[in-house]
């Protein structure tokens, strides 16, 4: 069974960073696209950043020039650098994989989720 498992999460100053870490278990991420999505009370599940196979990235116009995806197939883990942290960046934070190399923004494409990391940013 693949699980996902998010870490990294927790509480910062607004202006600050994190690094948000996703491991699996029970598969290899190597030929897997793996996106990030997060998640506020009352809005619906958003596209942050994703990235396939072959680390080709994608980022939401929200998180551009200041989330970094990133991935280490070795330790099947794929990573979210976030910098320059807002209050609105407040939000559970999903990992999501897919069993295809090909990494997309619809939540619907991928195959497993991680239970999910809290972070707050506070101003």
């Amino acid at each position: 069974q693949v699980q996902l498992v998010e870490s990294g999460g927790g509480l910062v100053q607004a202006g600050g960073s994190l690094r948000l870490s996703c491991t699996t278990s029970g598969r290899t991420f190597s030929s897997s696209a793996v996106a990030w999505f997060r998640q506020s009370p009352g809005k619906e599940r958003e596209f942050l950043a994703s990235i396939s196979s072959s680390s080709s990235t994608y980022y939401a116009d929200s998180v551009k020039g200041r989330f970094i995806i990133s991935r280490d197939n070795a330790k099947n883990t794929v990573y979210l650098q976030m910098n320059s942290l807002r209050p609105e960046d407040t939000a559970v934070y999903y990992c999501a994989a897919r069993n295809d190399p090909r990494s997309g923004v619809v939540k619907l494409l991928y195959d497993y989720w991680g239970q999910g990391t809290q972070v707050t940013v506070s101003s």
